[in-house]
């Protein structure tokens, strides 16, 4: 390795910055400091992140970039307008290059001493400070990410001083090859194994490195697109709920789905353009049927159609089964807490643990207003009656008070339990808490949310509250876009279907904008998209990246 210098120290502190219609709070806007700094554990002074969940802290204390890349981009973009802390960087260097600097790799610079940890986090803020929204793809493409160090010891540096190298890390990983391992496809498996052993990569890499190390778990849906399934038998099951039955049109077996999982339904006869919506599987797996049970809103087009006016005879289409809210298949307790007509997915859970005889310890803890506001009630009390080591408690507000902290830590819950929470998103926040606070594992706590995923919007501080809508101004022209959780379909208008969610208020869940992060990720239930620009690595199969996916027909989306 050729000899290195520090050419630049630079920092910022974060401030709002207007960016398409929204306020960004971000510290990528860095300029470079008179005479020596002083570099501490979390940062250099003057320094400081707006989104601490994406960047700095311990690991990511320090960003490094060379001034061979902005050579190199100079040329690529044709710009002469560089200066140091462009990228957002904290030291700018002469030499280190991403293809030999290696995870683990530590470098004396001044009095103090620096970890390689990480590359670079692909983020839209690079391209917004840049004025290149492609940015972030380009860094990962061309293998000129730059990358995070975390401080081993503090002291004063400044401009000029040399960069020594003082040990090199286990494995011989470099920057350039760990970025690829994440963000590019046909990756070495051996890499890969060998990533997961360095202690000093962080651990965010570290636990997407062992995820892709192990398999994805994501399954492909049984069919694709919407198929006919043939209405049955509608059955009051209370005054405001109803559960459908349905079988395949064509008389063939429907492919069994996995307790937890939901259905989503085109409703024709609700409206137009007709209401896609989605409803939880009540069933027992392995079944000849779906069944769903609705409740009926006043004012919702698809649940009054299904409740009151749908008839066995009738045909609705439907996308495959779908969900990860599913019962894990293993000797753990359980604890299954619903809400109302959260108690859905909880039933088809109840259902397969009956159905395999299952000797785990199980909890079923239910709320409602009343008894008469808890349907399927009885078939749920059969269940729990038939398994050996369950325990049925329900709750009514009006005369038992609303779930608390401490009538759950009364139950007497095993902290070592999984447990499974599905009602109102506030009444499942309040749940999550409540779990946790008594011992159980974070990660052991699962939710579904009826309604659109929240948002993952990094560093804007203004995010919507209104609800989603049809965008404003004149409509679009090109297909329709249906956003099933959201119930709002609209034709596509704009750069991308993101761009379009934004435009109504649909949550939406992003970070690079550019195809690299597949933070946005989405499951696409019907139609076909074209990419521009083209993403880094496809979506898995069924589904989308909808920061840069254009439709080439209808979409119907999972969000």
């Amino acid at each position: 390795m050729t000899k290195s210098t520090l050419l630049s120290v630079n920092v910022g502190m974060p401030q709002n910055v207007e960016w398409n219609g929204h306020t960004v709070y971000t510290g990528v806007w860095k300029r470079p400091v008179d005479g020596p700094a002083m570099v501490r554990r979390l940062n250099i002074d003057g320094d400081g992140q707006g989104d601490t969940g994406g960047h700095g802290g311990e690991m990511r204390a320090v960003l490094i970039y060379q001034i061979q890349s902005y050579r190199y981009w100079e040329k690529h973009f044709g710009r002469d307008d560089f200066d140091y802390g462009q990228f957002g960087e904290n030291l700018t260097v002469d030499g280190m290059p991403d293809e030999e600097v290696c995870i683990g790799d530590r470098y004396r610079i001044g009095a103090a001493e620096f970890e390689v940890t990480q590359p670079r986090v692909t983020c839209y803020r690079v391209g917004m400070r840049m004025g290149e929204p492609e940015l972030p793809a380009l860094l990962v493409s061309h293998h000129r990410p730059g990358f995070y160090c975390r401080v081993i010891t503090e002291g004063q540096i400044q401009a000029g001083d040399s960069i020594v190298k003082t040990k090199a890390g286990p494995g011989g990983l470099s920057v350039a090859d760990t970025d690829a391992l994440l963000y590019l496809p046909n990756r070495d498996l051996a890499k890969l194994r060998i990533a997961v052993d360095i202690p000093a990569l962080s651990p965010g890499w570290q636990g997407s490195f062992r995820e892709l190390l192990h398999g994805s778990d994501v399954v492909k849906p049984a069919w694709d697109g919407f198929r006919p399934l043939r209405v049955t038998e509608v059955i009051a099951e209370s005054a405001t709920v109803s559960s459908v039955v349905l079988t395949a049109a064509d008389g063939t077996t429907l492919p069994s789905a996995a307790p937890g999982q939901y259905l989503t339904l085109k409703v024709a006869g609700a409206g137009s353009p007709v209401p896609v919506r989605s409803y939880s599987l009540s069933s027992a797996p392995g079944t000849s049927s779906y069944r769903i049970s609705v409740k009926h809103e006043p004012h919702g087009l698809a649940s009054s159609y299904l409740t009151t006016q749908l008839r066995p005879g009738a045909v609705l289409e439907a996308a495959a089964p779908r969900g990860d809210f599913a019962l894990s298949d293993d000797s753990s307790p359980v604890v299954l807490l619903s809400a109302g007509i959260g108690v859905t997915p909880v039933l088809a859970m109840l259902h397969q643990l009956a159905a395999t005889r299952s000797t785990r310890q199980i909890w079923w803890i239910h709320g409602a207003r009343t008894s008469d506001e808890h349907p399927l009630a009885a078939e749920a009390h059969a269940l729990i009656g038939s398994l050996q080591n369950a325990v049925e408690q329900v709750y009514f507000s009006t005369t038992d008070g609303r779930i608390t902290k401490d009538k759950l830590e009364a139950l007497g819950l095993p902290t070592e339990a999984t447990a499974y929470i599905c009602g109102p998103a506030a009444f499942m926040a309040e749940m999550t808490a409540h779990l946790t606070a008594l011992g159980l594992a974070p990660s052991h706590v699962r939710t579904e949310l009826f309604g659109a995923l929240p948002s993952t919007n990094p560093g804007i501080t203004d995010p919507t509250t209104r609800a989603p809508h049809q965008p404003e101004g004149e409509p679009g022209t090109g297909p329709l876009i249906t956003f099933a959780r959201s119930g709002i379909s609209t034709p596509f208008a704009g750069k991308s279907v993101l761009e379009l969610a934004e435009a109504c208020d649909v949550p939406t869940r992003w970070s690079c904008r550019s195809g690299v992060c597949q933070t946005c990720v989405t499951p696409l239930l019907a139609g076909s998209i074209t990419y521009s620009p083209d993403p880094l690595e496809p979506a898995p199969e069924g589904q989308t990246l909808i920061c840069c996916a254009q439709p080439t027909s209808d979409l119907v989306l999972d969000m």
